[in-house]
């Protein structure tokens, strides 16, 4: 796919990968819109890369509706249907699987899930007419192997990233696109969003414009999936082809 030109749309942009993203594609000079919750980050975020800003809490279904529409119709994106989307909104989570409670599961699988299929499915249609554009899901590492004390965030990010290679499928053939961008940790403030800290010696924090730089790289390639470092496509191999072996070795290092 060719940025330059390109009308593209960055949720949970006026922070981490999402700004970082919202950057990198103003510099290869595409025209940017940066939705975001937080009113004040995100007109600092838009003005900072020169993108439109718009602001929407994900958590607000009816606010998600809107937002579709506006999509839909290209009012959300300067007048035009978006080429790229790039769903990167997102919060986390950390707590035993026996102590979440039903405010948090609701709130996470809003923002993490519903929003992200929501503006999708609106969106689709348009650009199956059109018979070109791209939708980029932002996973996690944490959703592909799974991650002690993450339970809830892991499954939202595998029913996000189970939601795009399925819709793959569906549109093979059409001109639209689908890119999953699977990070592994990136040294953003999302884990002083969530509450708590990372905790882990390894593996170390990568930085939010590497993550961006590999997913606008395989957006470019029209690549299916990328992930941030390229080594997280071993222990992916290895849970898909030695799950027992992999959820032993899981067991013992991955705390």
């Amino acid at each position: 796919m060719r940025l330059t030109g390109a009308t593209a749309v960055v949720t949970g942009g006026s922070s981490g990968i999402g700004l970082e993203t919202a950057a990198q594609l103003a510099a290869r000079g595409a025209r940017v819109t940066v939705i975001g919750s937080d009113a004040t980050r995100v007109q600092a975020a838009a003005a900072a890369v020169g993108a439109m800003p718009v602001v929407c809490d994900f958590a607000d279904a009816t606010a998600v509706l809107a937002l579709a529409r506006a999509l839909a119709d290209g009012s959300a994106s300067g007048g035009s249907v978006p080429d790229l989307v790039v769903h990167n909104a997102g919060v986390g989570l950390r707590a035993p699987a026996s102590e979440v409670n039903a405010d948090e599961l609701a709130r996470i699988f809003a923002i993490n899930v519903f929003a992200p299929i929501t503006l999708t499915a609106a969106m689709v249609p348009v650009m199956v007419q059109r018979g070109s554009g791209r939708l980029a899901f932002v996973g996690s590492i944490a959703g592909a192997v799974g991650a002690a004390g993450e339970s809830v965030y892991a499954a939202t990010k595998s029913a996000l990233t189970g939601h795009a290679d399925s819709l793959r499928v569906e549109l093979a053939g059409t001109g639209v696109g689908v890119t999953v961008l699977l990070p592994g940790v990136v040294a953003t403030n999302f884990f002083d969003r969530r509450g708590t800290p990372y905790h882990r010696t390894n593996p170390k924090p990568v930085a939010a414009s590497r993550v961006a730089r590999g997913l606008l790289r395989g957006i470019e390639r029209n690549a299916d999936l990328v992930t941030v470092p390229g080594w997280l496509r071993v222990p992916i191999a290895l849970q898909a082809v030695t799950p027992q072996l992999f959820g032993r070795l899981a067991g013992r290092f991955g705390r």
